[in-house]
């Protein structure tokens, strides 16, 4: 075959969508039976609903037309002017992409990719012989670390939890609350059902950290938890390169800063794009210059935001900082909401 993908998520579909419009010979790889849930966020960016739609998938969901940030009594929105984004749940997301790959003739295996192997002219695979492959096996990609590209980070680990809730949205708009030492993102997915997903560098549990945000539980109270608790971390990743020989890292295994900013899934369908570019057109090296330039403005922001939000009083005074410059939030929800194609030709705000 042409292209082996390992791991079968958003970035590991798309990555087979496109290297199928190619015209490339391209089986995936999953571990997992069936379709499989995580724990994210669930909103998808107005740039992550255009690269799905040009890919012919268009998973149901509610129309998201904004960010709006809260702090008790405080809040300060931005809308998105590049169309409107999507809560999708994850399942829901899986399988649209899944069903675009089985119609596209792509072989799809339960598989586990155990032992990894090349040279010069393929990789090979458990004995399966590939002319590339894609790493697309997740936060913690076994393969990533077998190749020896995972860095340490030595900074306090952020998780994050997500439960959902039976209840109807009441906001068009994603909900960033903020609270000492953690946020909660409340994401309408259905006309009866929210997700509320809370990052944290604190140990605890999910009503543990719920309880910080009395305005959130209190708009809650009207709706029955949905579902378990599913969490994921620790979410940093840091990794020497995107690219090994004839293997390439897409999505949250070639790297992770955080996801304060939300644009998992948008970054991952333009690294899926650029993937396949780099393997029908020669260019692996070429892998890695864009993926920083497809990356850039992400890590930019959410080491900016990271960074600035770091102290307890410092997330204490954000909300009202950006309620007397609503110029800068402005700007912010809008290079977060452009295609991530496009992101690397901006200038940086002051930059």
């Amino acid at each position: 075959m042409d292209l082996l993908v390992v791991g079968a998520g958003p970035a590991g579909l798309a990555t087979a969508l496109h290297a199928a419009r190619a015209g490339l010979d391209v089986a995936v790889w999953e571990q997992r039976a069936g379709i499989v849930d995580k724990a994210c966020g669930e909103g998808l960016m107005p740039g992550a609903v255009a690269a799905l739609a040009a890919l012919g998938v268009h998973p149901t969901g509610r129309d998201l037309h904004g960010i709006r940030y809260v702090a008790g009594p405080r809040q300060v929105d931005a809308g998105f002017r590049a169309g409107p984004g999507r809560g999708v749940r994850r399942t829901t997301l899986h399988t649209a992409l899944r069903e675009a790959v089985l119609a596209a003739g792509v072989r799809v295996e339960r598989r586990t990719a155990r032992r990894v192997g090349q040279d010069e002219n393929a990789v090979w695979v458990d004995g399966a012989r590939a002319g590339h492959l894609v790493a697309a096996d997740g936060l913690h990609s076994p393969i990533r670390r077998a190749l020896g590209l995972d860095r340490p980070h030595r900074g306090r680990p952020r998780h994050g939890l997500r439960r959902h809730y039976r209840i109807a949205p009441w906001s068009d708009h994603v909900e960033v609350h903020w609270a000492r030492h953690a946020e909660a993102y409340v994401t309408p997915v259905a006309d009866d059902l929210v997700g509320v997903a809370v990052l944290t560098t604190a140990r605890g549990s999910f009503d543990d950290h719920l309880f910080a945000f009395p305005g959130l539980r209190e708009r809650l109270a009207g709706g029955a938890p949905a579902g378990p608790v599913r969490g994921a971390g620790p979410l940093r990743q840091d990794v020497g390169a995107r690219t090994a020989g004839r293997v390439l890292l897409v999505g949250d295994a070639a790297g992770y800063v955080d996801a304060l900013t939300g644009e998992g899934i948008a970054l991952a369908l333009a690294q899926a794009q650029a993937a396949v570019r780099a393997v029908t057109g020669g260019d692996l090296a070429g892998y890695e210059r864009e993926w920083r330039r497809l990356t850039r403005r992400y890590r930019w922001l959410t080491h900016a935001l990271l960074g600035a939000t770091r102290a307890p009083p410092a997330r204490t005074a954000l909300v009202p900082l950006v309620q007397r410059a609503p110029w800068l939030f402005r700007a912010g929800v809008d290079a977060l909401a452009s295609p991530a194609g496009r992101r690397g030709r901006e200038r940086l705000p002051g930059g």
